[in-house]
């Protein structure tokens, strides 16, 4: 197969950038051919061709000098690059590049915890490291503090934060809890936002602002610079802690349980990112759809109530916990459940009432902090590990819930798939996920699953519901679905885009911000 090149490059100019950058970095930290690995660069659970999304080769600086040495080559060459930290995300598109041909800046080398600060809760990391770095080395040295994991426990703290992930501690809300980065931007220059403009500053992982523009948000799901430090907040372990499960046995109890959430979440009685979890979401983490049912189509009625007895779970599923004094706890603990007694046939349960539930293990552990890999397991689902995120945000209400719920199950019935989802209750606001799983090794299921995910874009935008975060095959048009005022707020990315990157040289394409040269691309 032919390599796949940049746009408007040549094989001499490419080969001349690869030299270049094997001379600044060393030949055996440049991958340019499948011996060498590039193809591990592809996304891999695809919802397009495999190959659709190739990069032309990778490259791995092992420092922040090296990473400005590689910036500024690829601007002499017109290379584009597509920055990654460890390309560990499960659902928009792993390591691959949005533009087909980049060469994918892979962050992975530069893997260190740089500081922990244990009287004022910070630390200070680069990209490379994942969630489960940063937990080892917090149990290695003994230290008091948590972090907020995502779900996948080997991606990278920068990267998500980036991407405006979220967890499930009261941490949870993950750009809340940046503060300070160091960037390098398109020409190689690098820059210290809020605090860490002042040299020798002592309170830039301390105060998120600085003087002047606040801009560190800019630098998140764009392409207008590449981070190489990060400041994150980290939790101080609590003097107790009891995590709970509350089960609700019928579809329409999400409008009921939503509505009594929302006071309880905004007054902080809820403390962490309480999540409320579909039955299948919970089924698929440990075990498969074949071994309840081999039939075409969503799973019938009967086949939910069967999973519902035998993993003593409802259609719906409260997940959350208890951060603090013993006392406080059970005053809290007296107040959720006064309140959610009021869903008929609500079911409530601490952690040692399910002492064999590897579902509340998992939950238990990512709400204290604890990073897992469980929820890879429900990439089985289906079988063929097909797996792409549809992510919607809305008001806390039960009348938002429900009309999500029913609009997506809906059109997944209609398309054949399952519905396999979870609300995310924030500060104010509700994130919708809904995986959508499919047999990647069948074209006929991902044609379907591209279809329906289309299809959910112009839906969810008609309602008045956008999507915070999505995979490469539909930046594009979910950005163009935030066009109030004529497509104001993109246009306003493309004028920062051409000042910081007239070239166009970082990630062309995210979020749908394409370069100069690139607009109206559509790969």
């Amino acid at each position: 197969m032919a390599r796949k090149l940049p746009p408007g490059i040549d094989i001499t100019e490419f080969e001349g950038a690869l030299a270049a950058f094997a001379e600044a970095i060393g030949i055996e930290w440049v991958f340019a051919d499948e011996s060498a690995g590039v193809s591990s660069y592809r996304d891999p659970f695809a919802i397009v061709d495999d190959d659709h999304f190739e990069p032309s080769a990778a490259v791995a600086p092992a420092d922040v000098e090296q990473v400005q040495d590689i910036v500024r080559i690829a601007g002499d060459f017109e290379i584009p690059l597509w920055p990654i930290s460890t390309g560990k995300n499960l659902a928009y598109g792993g390591p691959a590049p949005r533009l087909p041909g980049s060469v994918v800046l892979d962050l992975k080398r530069l893997n260190k915890v740089i500081e922990v600060n244990e009287e004022f809760g910070y630390a200070l990391v680069e990209p490379g490291v994942s969630y489960l770095d940063l937990y080892e080395h917090l149990q290695k040295t003994g230290s008091k503090l948590w972090i907020d994991p995502a779900s996948n426990a080997m991606g990278g703290i920068v990267g998500n934060t980036a991407d405006r992930g979220v967890g499930y501690t009261p941490y949870g809300d993950h750009f809340a809890m940046q503060c300070g980065m160091e960037v390098v931007l398109a020409d190689g220059s690098l820059v210290r936002t809020g605090m860490g403009a002042l040299p020798n500053s002592n309170t830039w992982q301390l105060f998120k602002y600085g003087f002047g523009p606040y801009l560190d948000g800019i630098f998140t799901q764009s392409n207008f610079g590449v981070i190489t430090k990060m400041g994150i907040w980290l939790m101080p372990e609590p003097p107790g802690y009891r995590p709970y499960l509350i089960t609700f046995p019928r579809e329409e109890d999400i409008e009921q349980v939503i509505e009594i959430l929302r006071p309880l979440k905004v007054s902080l009685v809820i403390q962490n990112a309480a999540t409320i979890s579909n039955i299948l979401l919970d089924a698929c983490i440990t075990g498969t759809r074949s071994q309840y049912y081999t039939g075409d189509g969503p799973l019938p009625p009967s086949v939910l109530t069967k999973i519902m007895t035998d993993q003593k779970i409802g259609m719906w599923n409260f997940y959350s916990a208890l951060y603090g004094p013993e006392p406080i706890m059970d005053a809290t603990w007296g107040v959720i459940r006064d309140a959610l007694s009021a869903v008929p046939g609500a079911r409530f349960y601490l952690a040692e009432d399910r002492p064999n539930d590897p579902v509340m293990a998992y939950r238990k552990k990512l709400m204290s902090g604890e990073p897992t890999l469980a929820e890879f397991n429900s990439i089985n689902w289906t079988g063929g590990g097909g797996h792409v995120d549809f992510s919607p945000i809305s008001p806390i209400t039960g009348a938002d819930a429900m009309k999500q719920y029913s609009m997506i199950r809906d059109r997944c019935a209609e398309f054949g798939f399952d519905y396999l989802g979870e609300f995310i209750i924030g500060w104010r606001e509700m994130h919708h996920i809904f995986m959508l799983l499919f047999d990647g090794e069948d074209e006929s299921q991902k044609t379907q699953a591209r279809a329906l995910f289309s299809v959910l874009i112009d839906e969810a935008a008609k309602a008045g519901y956008g999507e915070y975060r999505t995979h490469l095959a539909y930046m594009d048009k979910i950005a163009a679905s935030y066009n109030w005022n004529d497509n104001a707020l993109l246009k306003l990315n493309e004028r920062i885009k051409d000042a910081l990157d007239p070239k166009g040289i970082l990630a062309p394409g995210k979020q749908g911000i394409w370069p100069k040269h690139l607009r109206g691309q559509k790969n």
